[in-house]
């Protein structure tokens, strides 16, 4: 049976791209969906499932994203430390005291859970402000259209 062959992308194939996010009012949500996706490959026709093919995401100004709805008092994320018991913030006092978890963790939620999820989370790059050390590498700047709605 003669048909066309799918394309599997190989590692050493793949060339990585630097996309600079600005999230200055950008809803949570929205934005971790869009560089999830990024991050996985899924931007590009060379995606492959099996294959990191995602580029790097610098994120700046991530103390500057917001929430839908009334998520910012009545949302909490929680842990375990260790103790007895779990400890938990809301979402408000979190963007004040670490607004770099805030956008990790939601990205990491939308990644795959294996070994190669762990892969694509490392090449994503969380900061306050708008400076960030990645000059050399060039990012460019990357919108996203439902981001800001």
């Amino acid at each position: 049976m003669a048909g066309t062959k799918s394309f599997l992308a190989k590692p050493n194939e793949i060339e990585k791209q630097w996309w600079l996010v600005d999230a200055s009012d950008a809803v949570v949500g929205r934005l971790a969906s869009e560089i999830a996706m990024v991050l996985m490959g899924k931007h590009t026709p060379k995606y492959t499932p099996h294959v990191d093919t995602g580029d790097f995401v610098v994120v700046i100004n991530c103390e500057k994203v917001r929430f839908s709805g009334n998520k910012m008092a009545n949302k909490t994320y929680t842990w375990f430390s260790g103790y007895t018991g779990l400890r938990s913030e809301t979402a408000e006092h979190r963007l004040n005291r670490a607004p770099e978890l805030i956008i990790k963790e939601a990205v990491r939620r939308m990644l795959p859970k294996n070994k190669l999820g762990v892969d694509m989370l490392s090449k994503l790059k969380v900061y306050k402000g708008d400076s960030h050390p990645h000059q050399a590498q060039n990012p460019q700047p990357l919108k996203f259209e439902a981001v800001s709605n």
